[in-house]
């Protein structure tokens, strides 16, 4: 008859993300309409700030960079999301005024790395608008480039009268 030692115990195999933590209901109401209009809010934000340094750069090189200076308009967002969302009101301008914050899975502020990410994969994702459809599918109202980005928005947190 075999022996049963302690090390023969079944132990089941760690999980490699940690559980996604309850997130209050309150937090989602409304979040959907508000990111559409922080998005356009944000998208005149990024164009008039792309507009300025394209005129700068372009008076400040005589002209010469006119032909260098069009994929401008993505690395101003890309800086743009990655400084504010990582930044320490967690969100862009636009989210800011429609009472928004991006947090990651696990609850924390967001690092740069995923803030960026998040937002190339949204300027992605706007090329293929059906893929922004996921966030009615997802219970916690993600879009695909959040879930990739392990990113969540809530709204932001009032505090207490």
């Amino acid at each position: 008859m075999a022996e049963f030692h302690e090390s023969d115990r079944f132990e089941p195999a760690p999980r490699p993300f940690p559980p996604p933590p309850s997130i209050p209901r309150a937090a989602l109401d409304g979040v959907r309409m508000r990111r559409i209009m922080a998005v356009a809010f944000d998208f005149v934000a990024v164009s008039c700030l792309s507009g300025i340094v394209f005129v700068g750069l372009l008076f400040l090189s005589f002209g010469m960079s006119l032909f260098v200076l069009p994929p401008l308009f993505p690395l101003v967002a890309f800086f743009y999301n990655g400084l504010t969302i990582s930044g320490p009101a967690m969100a862009t301008p636009g989210m800011r005024l429609m009472d928004l914050e991006v947090r990651t899975m696990a609850g924390g502020p967001a690092p740069f790395l995923n803030a960026a990410v998040h937002a190339v994969l949204f300027y992605l994702t706007t090329l293929l608008p059906p893929l922004l459809l996921v966030s009615f599918i997802t219970s916690d109202k993600r879009c695909l480039h959040d879930i990739l980005a392990d990113l969540i928005v809530l709204r932001r947190a009032r505090p207490p009268l």
